[in-house]
C-alpha cells in the first residue's frame, strides 16, 4: 500500500472532527461476542487489518448512511492514518435506499409524483444499466406528512406507482422496489390505480383514495394495468414479512405508527380483507392466497399490490441490496466489515441492514463490527448474528439527546476506538 491512504467513497462530503471529543475514546466500552454475553471490556492486542469495508446503514434521524460512513472514516485515520477504506453505504429496501444505490454509483433520478395526502412532491429512484431502484417511501412515506399530521385511513400509494412508471419510462427492466417507512395502509390500490386498475363501487363510481375507503369497493378490473410488468423482473425488496391482514398484518402492526387508532386499525384490517375478497372475483384464489404471502403486509400492504398485480417476487430487502450495491466484491477485497445503524435491537436481528451484511461477511470469514446510537443486544446476540464487537454512541456519551444531536462527532470517536482495537 502506498503513502497515500485510499477512501473509496462516492459522496464528496467530507465532515471534520471536533478534536477535543478524541480523548474520550480511551476506556469506551464495547459489547464483545467472544466474551460471555453482557459483558465488556477494554479491547487490547487485536491483529492488524489493513483494508476496512465500511458497510452500515444509516442512524435514523442523526446522520445518512453515507455521513456514517464518513465519519467512521473519520476517526479511523486519526488513529491509523494509512488505513485503506471503502465505504459501500447499504439500506434493507426502507428510507435511504435511493441514497444507498446513488453513493454505490447509480445516477439519481426524480419524477413529479401524488403525495401520501394527494399534494404534488417530488420523489428520486436510481438508475444504471437497466436496473431501477424504487423506494416507495420517497413518494408515499411518512417523511412527507406535516409534523403531527397523520392519515391513515385516506393516505394514498397512487404516487408510488407513478414513480414506478417513470422508472419504465428511463427504461427499467429490472425494478428493485424497496418498501418500507410509508405512510399509507392501502393495500397497493393506490399504486395499482395509477398503473391502470379500476376499483369501482356499487354505484359504479371510483373508490376513493386511502385504505378506509376500500370497504365500499364492489368491483375491480386489473386488465389495464401497465402492460410493461409482464416483461419486467419487479423485486419485492422488504425487511418484514408479514401477512396483508389479522394480528400481524399491516393494519395491526404498523398501523399505529402512521396515527391509526384501535377503531382505525379494525376497520383498515376488514377494509383490507374485503380488498383481497373482491380482487379474487378478478383475478382468481390467488388474491387471497398472496394476502397471506410473506411481504404482503410491507408498507401497509403495497407489498400484496405488487404480488397481486405486478407479479413481484419477494426477497428480503438487505440480500437484494447487498447484490444490486455490489457487495461480494467489496468483501473480497476487505479485511474488516465495519457495519451499523441507529439501534442494535431484536429488530436488528430480524432482516435489517447490519445483520445481513453480518451474514454475509462471516460466509466469506471476514471479522465484522458494529457500530451504534444504541446498544440492546447482549453479547451472544451479537455473536450468533456474526458480530464481534459493537461500539455504542452512548458508551461515549450517555446523554441520548445529546447522541442523536452530535452524533457526527461522537461516531468518529467511537471509530478512534476501533481503530486503536483493531489496526493498532
Amino acid at each position: 500500500m502506498g503513502t497515500r491512504p485510499l477512501l473509496r467513497l462516492w459522496s464528496q462530503r467530507r465532515d471534520c472532527l471536533d478534536a477535543s471529543k478524541a480523548r474520550k475514546a480511551r476506556g469506551t466500552k464495547v459489547a464483545d461476542a467472544s466474551e460471555t454475553a453482557g459483558s465488556v471490556r477494554q479491547v487490547q492486542n487485536v491483529p492488524h487489518v489493513q483494508h476496512v469495508l465500511i458497510a452500515a446503514d444509516k442512524f435514523k434521524g442523526s446522520l445518512t448512511a453515507v455521513q456514517v460512513a464518513e465519519r467512521v472514516t473519520a476517526g479511523l485515520r486519526r488513529v491509523a492514518p494509512q488505513v485503506e477504506v471503502e465505504a459501500l453505504p447499504v439500506a434493507d429496501g426502507g428510507d435511504g435506499t435511493v441514497a444507498a444505490a446513488v453513493a454505490a454509483g447509480f445516477e439519481r433520478r426524480e419524477a413529479r409524483v401524488t403525495g401520501p395526502l394527494g399534494d404534488e412532491v417530488t420523489a428520486a429512484y436510481a438508475l444504471r444499466d437497466g436496473t431501477a431502484v424504487v423506494e416507495m417511501a420517497e413518494a408515499s412515506g411518512l417523511q412527507l406528512l406535516p409534523e403531527g399530521v397523520f392519515a391513515p385511513l385516506t393516505s394514498t400509494t397512487y404516487g408510488s406507482g407513478e414513480l414506478l412508471r417513470a422508472a419504465l419510462d428511463a427504461g427499467a427492466r429490472t425494478i428493485v422496489f424497496g418498501v418500507g417507512g410509508s405512510a399509507t395502509t392501502d393495500g397497493g390500490a393506490g399504486m395499482l390505480a395509477a398503473l391502470g386498475a379500476v376499483f369501482l363501487d356499487a354505484e359504479g363510481a371510483p373508490v376513493a383514495p386511502g385504505g378506509g375507503p376500500l370497504a365500499s369497493l364492489a368491483t375491480a378490473d386489473l386488465s389495464g394495468l401497465d402492460a410493461r410488468f409482464a416483461s419486467v423482473d419487479l423485486v419485492l425488496a422488504s425487511d418484514v414479512d408479514n401477512p396483508l391482514t389479522g394480528p400481524k398484518g399491516a393494519p395491526a402492526v404498523y398501523g399505529p405508527q402512521k396515527g391509526a387508532t384501535p377503531e382505525d386499525v379494525a376497520e383498515l384490517d376488514a377494509a383490507l380483507a374485503h380488498f383481497a375478497r373482491v380482487l379474487s372475483d378478478s383475478v382468481g384464489s390467488s388474491a387471497v392466497e398472496y394476502a397471506e404471502s410473506p411481504g404482503a403486509g410491507a408498507a401497509g400492504g403495497i407489498g400484496y399490490g405488487a404480488l397481486v398485480g405486478l407479479g413481484a417476487s419477494f426477497r428480503p430487502g438487505i440480500e437484494v441490496m447487498l447484490d444490486v450495491l455490489g457487495f461480494a466484491p467489496a468483501l473480497a477485497r476487505a479485511s474488516l466489515v465495519i457495519t451499523g445503524e441507529g439501534s442494535l435491537d431484536e429488530q436488528t436481528l430480524h432482516g435489517k441492514a447490519p445483520a445481513g451484511v453480518a451474514a454475509a461477511a462471516r460466509a466469506a470469514g471476514v471479522e465484522v463490527v458494529a457500530v451504534c446510537g444504541r446498544l440492546a443486544l447482549p453479547a451472544e446476540a451479537l455473536g450468533r448474528a456474526g458480530i464481534r464487537r459493537a461500539y455504542a454512541l452512548t458508551d461515549v456519551e450517555p446523554d441520548v439527546a445529546r447522541c442523536i444531536a452530535e452524533a457526527g462527532p461522537i461516531l468518529e470517536t467511537v471509530a478512534e476506538g476501533i481503530a486503536r482495537d483493531f489496526l493498532g
